[in-house]
């Protein structure tokens, strides 16, 4: 059918369309159209369907793309995926930890053994999703059948998922992907790290503190690293008065991998 035919046809099937509606039982002296939910008459009639709007708009700017209208929107696109990827995950620790650790270093060992014991234990195990401690984890939850959970983060060094990743969510925005560290775990080990890994330690923190969520173990692993940590806490937050000396019992630190699913286990199990 050529361009011209199609066009008459389509004009022919308007034609129709519009002397059936001039024989309703009570006809209307009113222009009148229904979009989707909404019915527009007379002045507010639009000349054209939602779908000739959206398929036939020609190109032009497109600054709306990075305006906080369409940013509301992808952010909302997160939290659904995110969502619906973790929903049937069942009980879960997030596990965080340096992205520069190398693997079979003393701290690489350990993630791996905290991940195999969470495994073992039960538990899914959540990290980052990059290398390091976080692959690490992945790796030990893996070796035990477990389910081994990445939430990446686009950032300028991007370097992917690890291997050991089942399943695997992409994140634009630091605050959805830390919603989902928190939502979908019984607790968080922390495993030596730097300005990231501080980061989620010290949210978790301040959820627990301000009873944002409760029964949530923090486990500090590894005394050597975390130590001075602990100590600056006692001596100057809590001595200038900046917190409370029950604000110390929030985290427990330890070297022992038993001991830090134990205290998942229990924790679970309250």
């Amino acid at each position: 059918m050529s361009s011209s035919d199609a066009s008459n046809a389509q004009e022919a099937a308007v034609a129709e369309n519009a002397a059936a509606e001039s024989h309703r039982p009570q006809e209307r002296t009113w222009p009148e159209r229904q979009t989707g939910p909404v019915t527009r008459r007379r002045g507010q009639v639009q000349g054209s369907t939602t779908d000739q709007r959206l398929l036939d708009t020609p190109r032009g700017p497109s600054d709306w793309v990075h305006g906080d209208p369409w940013r509301v929107m992808r952010i909302q696109s997160e939290f659904v995926e995110g969502f619906g990827a973790l929903a049937e995950l069942g009980p879960a620790v997030s596990v965080f930890g340096s992205a520069r650790t190398r693997p079979g270093s003393p701290e690489y060992e350990a993630g791996v053994a905290i991940g195999r014991a969470l495994a073992e234990a039960g538990f899914s195990v959540i990290t980052g999703g990059g290398p390091g401690s976080m692959e690490a984890a992945n790796k030990g939850a893996g070796e035990a059948g477990g389910v081994s959970v990445g939430l990446g983060i686009e950032l300028p060094f991007e370097q992917g998922l690890n291997p050991y990743v089942d399943i695997g969510v992409n994140f634009r925005y630091f605050f959805v992907r830390k919603t989902m560290f928190v939502k979908y775990a019984s607790g968080f080990i922390v495993l030596p790290g730097g300005f990231g890994t501080l980061d989620e330690l010290f949210e978790a923190l301040t959820l627990v503190q301000t009873r944002k969520v409760t029964r949530f173990p923090i486990v500090l692993f590894g005394t050597a690293y975390w130590q001075g940590l602990i100590d600056w806490v006692r001596n100057t937050v809590v001595d200038g008065g900046k917190a409370s000396t029950i604000d110390l019992d929030l985290v427990h630190l330890t070297d022992d991998v038993g001991e830090a699913v134990a205290l998942m286990t229990k924790e679970a199990a309250a």
